[in-house]
């Protein structure tokens, strides 16, 4: 059941986060993947491109997104083929202080390793700064570059995107 704000506004609230994201024994293990993808719509690339059968969709193929994250080692191949940008993978164990999060990013200019840059959450609003680490760009993501960034630990649910700072 899709939450009041989630279907009023297009912002997922607690609620419907805490459906896709797996358990804190999982997220302390390592890299795994988070599928926010709320809507039953014609799509499965998450679940073909999966080289660990971690994301299922079914025979539906309007079905939502199911993960094994016990089978997920945070890959990330399934992020830049999602065309609705609902997959990102969390870290937390990047620092004692810091989490990564990896996300697609289709804007221009692409930020470059060591840029600092303002994370913003779903209603695209700044909760924080973060540092890029890794920017990967590469043929075998079609035209969908994936971004890294550091987050300070505990923002992990709040970060979903960010802004190039000038």
């Amino acid at each position: 059941m899709l939450s009041e704000k989630l279907t009023s506004c297009g912002i997922a609230d607690t609620t419907d986060i805490q459906t896709s994201w797996p358990s804190e024994e999982r997220l302390k293990k390592g890299p795994v993947v988070i599928v926010e993808c709320f809507q039953e719509i014609p799509c499965n690339p998450c679940e073909t491109s999966c080289p660990r059968n971690a994301i299922v969709v079914g025979v539906n193929i309007n079905d939502l997104p199911k993960v094994d994250h016990n089978k997920c080692n945070g890959c990330t191949v399934c992020v830049s083929r999602c065309p609705g940008l609902a997959i990102f993978v969390i870290d937390q164990n990047y620092s004692p202080t810091e989490s990564t999060i990896t996300m697609p990013y289709e804007f221009l200019p692409l930020p470059q390793k060591g840029d600092m840059v303002d994370a913003l959450d779903r209603a695209g609003e700044k909760c924080c700064r973060a540092k890029a680490i890794k920017v990967v760009n590469t043929k075998a993501q079609g035209k969908t570059p994936l971004v890294t960034l550091a987050i300070p630990r505990g923002m992990e649910k709040s970060v979903r995107f960010f802004k190039m700072v000038s």
